[in-house]
């Protein structure tokens, strides 16, 4: 029993280590994966999307607040690989890891549910998860650089918008699509697979020609994002609005199509401004038609039982001859 007992206790350490090292590598991956496409707002480098803070929110959702140390640890090696290790370096890694912390406890405060079913939870995932957690990293990280000279006062207010946006469209972006897949179990229904795989089809088409035509035309990507969201709910919608999102950055970074005449702070404006209202339409059309169909599905199941229990008491009284026996149109009982 004592060796069981302390081989147990040296898998936990070692359980924690794994978990923490998993997670860093995650957000660690996914920075530099959001690195790869770079804006410069008002002499300072923004990325339009930043994934980590939704690796890191999702991180917290699935496993708990004990995860942390496998953000903080993330971003550290993230800022090591941009910079030396500085005072200022390290009041940014505090602001990149509080801010995803703040969004799981408002979450939780709010009893959100992971599997997103409830209109509720995709509006607390947009309000609480992204735009009011992100507050934090956005306000910490552009005031340090005013403290540090990096900028001036007159570009604070654009600086402290690109890097909020950026890291509240990691959230609605990259957050649901993790807790979706946390919950994809084996085998997958393929009762509409041949529609699926028509869907990604004529997305895989008509979005990047959408993002990279010069005559704008990424309102075409709405369609495809309320089909998906009609006969897919979640997985459809954010599958969809997470590859549209990443076929408009691209083109946004690249200066071409709708954004090829534009200022750089133009073209953060429009990206954003798109990728925020599709993923709120994503998000917020997909939850409320899973809650529909989740209430269509239990008042179904109530008006069953209650046949069952009408059966059931029919049934009942049929069988001790309790049931009236009508006479002649009188309804007395045959001893009367």
């Amino acid at each position: 029993m004592a060796a069981v007992v302390g081989s147990q206790d040296l898998r936990t350490p070692a359980v924690v280590a794994l978990r923490t090292l998993a997670v860093a590598a995650c957000y660690y991956v996914s920075a530099q994966l959001g690195l790869l496409r770079e804006l410069v707002v008002e002499g300072a480098v923004v990325t339009p999307i930043w994934p980590p803070t939704g690796v890191a929110v999702a991180c917290l959702l699935i496993l708990g607040l004990r995860c942390w140390p496998g953000i903080a640890l993330g971003a550290f090696l993230v800022i090591l690989s941009l910079t030396s290790l500085t005072p200022s370096a390290l009041c940014v890694l505090a602001g990149n890891t509080a801010a995803p912390v703040a969004g799981y406890l408002l979450l939780r405060r709010a009893g959100f549910r992971t599997d997103l079913a409830r209109l509720r939870d995709g509006l607390a995932l947009v309000f609480l998860g992204a735009f009011a957690a992100m507050l934090i990293s956005s306000t910490t990280g552009a005031g340090i650089l005013i403290a540090t000279g990096r900028i001036e006062w007159p570009g604070f207010w654009a600086v402290w918008l690109a890097w909020w946006v950026g890291d509240a469209m990691g959230v609605l972006i990259v957050t649901p699509v993790l807790l979706l897949l946390s919950r994809v179990r084996f085998p997958l229904p393929l009762s509409r697979w041949k529609e699926a795989v028509g869907l990604a089809v004529i997305a895989c088409c008509l979005v990047p020609v959408a993002a990279h035509s010069s005559i704008s035309l990424l309102f075409l990507v709405y369609p495809l994002l309320i089909w998906a969201a009609l006969r897919f709910q979640l997985a459809g919608s954010l599958l969809c609005a997470l590859f549209a999102s990443v076929m408009t950055t691209v083109a946004a970074t690249d200066r071409v199509g709708p954004f090829e005449r534009l200022s750089r702070v133009e073209v953060m404006m429009k990206l954003q401004a798109f990728n925020g209202a599709m993923a709120l339409t994503a998000l917020i059309l997909s939850a409320v038609i899973t809650e529909q169909i989740y209430t269509r599905r239990s008042v179904e199941r109530a008006c069953q039982e209650l046949v069952e229990v009408l059966e059931h008491l029919t049934a009942g009284e049929t069988a001790d001859g309790r049931a009236p026996v009508e006479d002649g149109g009188l309804g007395r009982r045959p001893e009367e």
